[in-house]
């Protein structure tokens, strides 16, 4: 009985409201009426990513907005600096493998942020340019790690690096603060059922003019993933190929909704969330994996199971007991860690119900817990009850 807690870190609880406007009566995607709800959106969507350039959106995952980026402004052999923060930016090297760009990789123990002083160094050496760009990972899903995009910027600009930056915030969009034109980013990767709070099937790709200006020069060959149709067709409020119509009716709902809340109240409930599921896992004695400090990221909190524990045992436990579902360790972290998810259409109750869940759930286990983490993280949504 009741509803199913989805408390992974996405897809993410929707909002009735955009459930029911995705369920409306699909119209023509070549006539007035989408014409004008495409012009609607493409200006909408822009203030969430902080930029006043176009926002390309794909009928993709995010994992499709990876492959556009790539695509339109590298050619095979081109070399590409990824900073590996976790498991997502290790699949974004491998797709720029399977391109034919020659991925070169700053490994980490995934358990910081992306160290911007390493970038810079390795661009200082990179006397020839042969590195024609940096992609790092915003918000790192399976660890729960954010990083300082802003830095890593003033690190390229500091080499005096023409290198493109790209960065993958497909779960931190709407979630955690962004700022595409401020803090100087190319190419922005997102995706529609993280913060935005609504199913798969939508991919963004936010471009600099200088990003626009590399695709038109050269790339890889494309056809789908091309920016030259979308963006002359956007201009209309049209798309080139077919586009996921009802989607685009629920984004225009949940953009409105973020107008109406305030995108700095939106951030602002996110990270009330996060402080106070940290609270409640420090509460149980447990470890958060994220080590850097001002980088919790408030889309999720990955917590390390303590040794002779399987964190999957554990989600199957809370899954069949509380109907509730938990973010699996990913890659190198299967089976020691489960994340949290505190992202989209949730409010205090909602996170109390699912720390409630957790609790429980470790204690059936067998999982040794220090104090009482519910309480803990009542207090710091009680203290913040008027922000």
């Amino acid at each position: 009985m009741g509803r199913h807690f989805l408390q992974i870190p996405g897809p993410s609880p929707e909002p009735d409201a955009v459930l029911r406007a995705i369920s409306a009566t699909t119209i023509d995607h070549r006539g007035p009426e989408f014409q004008q709800l495409g012009l609607r959106v493409l200006e909408a969507v822009k203030p969430v990513f902080g930029t006043t350039n176009p926002v390309i959106i794909y009928s993709s995952s995010g994992t499709g907005a990876w492959e556009g980026a790539l695509a339109n402004t590298l050619s095979p052999g081109d070399q590409v600096l990824f900073y590996e923060t976790g498991h997502f930016a290790s699949l974004w090297v491998e797709m720029a493998s399977r391109l034919g760009l020659k991925p070169e990789v700053i490994d980490s123990d995934w358990r910081h942020g992306v160290d911007a002083e390493a970038i810079g160094a390795r661009l200082e050496q990179d006397t020839d340019h042969t590195i024609k760009a940096v992609c790092c990972v915003h918000n790192e899903t399976s660890t729960g790690v954010t990083s300082d995009i802003r830095a890593v910027r003033e690190a390229i600009d500091r080499a005096g690096h023409p290198a493109l930056l790209m960065v993958d915030t497909i779960s931190g969009l709407g979630s955690a603060d962004y700022r595409h034109d401020e803090w100087g980013v190319d190419v922005t990767i997102a995706g529609s059922q993280k913060g935005l709070m609504l199913p798969p099937g939508l991919g963004f790709n936010a471009v600099s003019d200088k990003a626009i200006e590399a695709s038109r020069r050269g790339g890889a060959a494309r056809s789908y993933w091309d920016w030259e149709p979308i963006l002359a067709a956007n201009e209309r409020g049209f798309w080139p190929t077919t586009p996921s119509t009802n989607l685009l009716f629920g984004l225009e709902v949940a953009l409105q909704m973020f107008a109406e809340e305030g995108l700095e109240n939106v951030l602002a409930r996110h990270q009330r969330h996060a402080a106070a599921t940290r609270a409640a896992v420090n509460a149980w004695g447990l470890e958060v994996l994220c080590l850097d400090e001002p980088y919790h990221s408030p889309v999720l909190t990955a917590v390390l199971m303590p040794e002779g524990h399987d964190a999957d045992a554990f989600r199957a436990l809370v899954l069949d007991r509380f109907d509730m579902s938990l973010g699996a360790g990913l890659g190198r972290l299967a089976g020691t860690v489960f994340r949290i998810g505190h992202l989209g259409w949730i409010n205090d109750l909602t996170l109390m119900g699912a720390l409630a869940g957790v609790q429980m759930g470790l204690r059936l286990s067998g999982v040794p817990v220090a104090g009482d983490g519910v309480a803990a993280a009542m207090t710091v949504l009680e203290e913040g009850a008027g922000a």
